[in-house]
């Protein structure tokens, strides 16, 4: 069976991106490369930022077409966790609310990928 290494976000900046990453999830991004670094946040999850220009074979993909899912324990932890970013200047392209599957927001990186966070 295969098995999937990482998820790759294309950026316009490693530097920029592994600064957003590393203040939200509060880890240290690791550059492998000047276009290329590792954000594990999580056990056995991993996300690449690889810079865009620097793509081979080339892609006219851009960010923004991404949306991670992350999963909190109860609405508290939401509310702290939405306040945290909020206050760190985090964009949001839906403040917190409820829907049909729970309690959610989603907020932005510096790219546009999404980061939906539920409980």
């Amino acid at each position: 069976m295969l098995t999937i290494d990482s998820i790759v976000l294309y950026v316009e900046s490693v530097q920029l991106s592994m600064a957003f990453y590393e203040k939200v999830f509060e880890c240290e991004p690791k550059l492998l490369s000047p276009t290329f670094a590792v954000v594990e946040f999580a056990e056995n999850v991993k996300i690449t930022l690889k810079q865009a220009d620097g793509l081979t074979p080339s892609s006219l993909v851009r960010g923004g077409g991404t949306e991670l899912s992350i999963p909190v324990i109860n609405s508290a932890e939401l509310d702290t966790l939405f306040e945290n970013w909020k206050q760190q200047g985090v964009n949001f392209a839906q403040e917190r609310e409820e829907s049909v599957y729970g309690i959610n927001f989603v907020a932005l990186d510096s790219d546009g990928h999404r980061l939906r966070v539920f409980a």
